[in-house]
């Protein structure tokens, strides 16, 4: 597998040919003011004069994050942090294509290659699916998929009660609680850049196949000094860690949280909270799962 291996035509049973031997992906990119990227395809590339997303073929290495961020940065200049959201997955059986969806804190200035005529921001409340609406041409596949989309809604808080799951397992734990609560860090720093289908979710936050989880791990007592990793916050409790799991479960800086929790009387409190219950095994069952963490070979 080796970059630009995916770059060939697919014939799908749909009775279309689509481009991406493995797939392809595409960035929907929403700005802080409710505005998304979008591109006008140039008559060179594929259904030329219609609006759509920045993307393109996935090589055979990619998951679909990778893929949709290296063609945004190609067709956009895209340099800039963002954070994905969710996965729209349209999946033909030989031929998929997965829409990222991801926000960014500040709208960049986009530049032009060879497959765009224009690349502009524009209001999400501007976009129609009709193919006929005013001055806004929709390429056909982001008009299909555009309800979809614009009920994504955001990435679902993860929120993890590090002593009550480490202490679900007896596998010697208390000997080391803060190397414990670290295994267990790394654990989820593996799992946080890997798309969690919609279903398998307590509750999904919006009307996307899959979505990338925000995790964040409260430690307390001797797990304080832990430090936090690319993907993980790392929350020390500077007293009780219940409440401190309470407080973060009932601030709206998510509209989905989900707490990782068996204790009863957390449960209750974060449910009073706002937020949603989940036990120790939904999280430690999608650890255990082989290759838990590594990008998916074809879907999401």
């Amino acid at each position: 597998m080796t970059a630009g291996d995916g770059s060939a035509w697919v014939d799908c049973g749909c009775g279309e040919r689509h481009w991406g031997r493995f797939g392809a992906a595409g960035l929907l990119l929403r700005s802080a003011g409710g505005r998304v990227l979008l591109q006008l395809r140039s008559a060179r590339s594929d259904h030329g004069g219609t609006w759509g997303l920045p993307g393109g073929a996935r090589d055979g290495h990619e998951s679909v994050l990778a893929a949709a961020l290296r063609e945004a940065a190609e067709e956009t200049g895209l340099g800039a942090p963002v954070r994905p959201a969710g996965v729209l997955l349209d999946d033909h059986g030989p031929w998929s294509y997965a829409t990222v969806v991801a926000d960014i804190d500040t709208e960049i200035d986009a530049v032009l290659n060879w497959e765009s005529d224009d690349v502009r921001w524009m209001p999400a409340t501007d976009i129609r699916p009709d193919p006929a609406g005013p001055g806004l041409p929709l390429h056909p596949g982001l008009a299909a998929a555009w309800p979809a989309l614009a009920g994504a809604g955001a990435a679902p808080m993860v929120i993890v009660d590090a002593a009550n799951v480490v202490g679900s397992r007896p596998d010697g734990w208390w000997r080391d609680r803060l190397g414990a609560a670290a295994r267990l860090r790394d654990r989820l720093a593996s799992l946080a850049g890997t798309p969690i289908p919609a279903g398998d979710l307590p509750v999904a936050p919006g009307t996307l196949s899959a979505y990338f989880p925000r995790i964040s791990l409260v430690v307390e007592g001797r797990a304080r000094d832990l430090a936090a990793t690319d993907g993980v916050d790392v929350v020390p409790a500077p007293g009780s860690g219940d409440d401190t799991i309470v407080g973060i479960a009932g601030t709206p800086a998510a509209p989905v949280r989900i707490v990782v929790t068996a204790d009863r009387k957390l449960r209750e409190r974060v449910r009073a909270a706002g937020a949603h219950v989940t036990g120790p095994r939904w999280l430690l069952d999608r650890l255990d799962q082989p290759g838990a963490g590594s990008p998916p070979t074809r879907t999401p």
